[in-house]
């Protein structure tokens, strides 16, 4: 995580991994927010290309993760956000955002 600068703004959230205590492991992935609407967290969409032998092409692909959002970062809808995987901290929530690579 040494690549990722460390947010202006400051929270006292347990599961920040840049004030509390949470320790960041695994897949650093990139994607949109596209949805805001849960308390803390977001829904990311991981667009990917997936490569098919018998015709000898790719398709596009997409995947939505839920991601975990401090209060630090507070990324919103449209915005382009990177995700770091850490451990479960619901039964869905595996990752939590680290940085807006892109505020709209």
């Amino acid at each position: 995580m040494a690549s990722v600068p460390k947010p202006e703004r400051s929270c006292d959230d347990p599961n920040c991994p840049f004030h509390g205590s949470l320790k960041i492991r695994g897949r650093i992935l990139e994607g949109t927010v596209v949805s805001d609407k849960m308390e803390k967290t977001v829904i990311v969409r991981r667009d990917f290309l997936r490569y098919i032998p018998k015709y000898k092409r790719y398709e596009r692909r997409h995947s939505h993760i839920p991601a975990h959002n401090p209060p630090c970062i507070d990324a919103h809808e449209n915005d382009r956000v990177k995700i770091a995987e850490c451990r479960p901290l619901s039964k869905t929530v595996s990752f939590v955002v680290i940085q807006k690579v892109e505020a709209k």
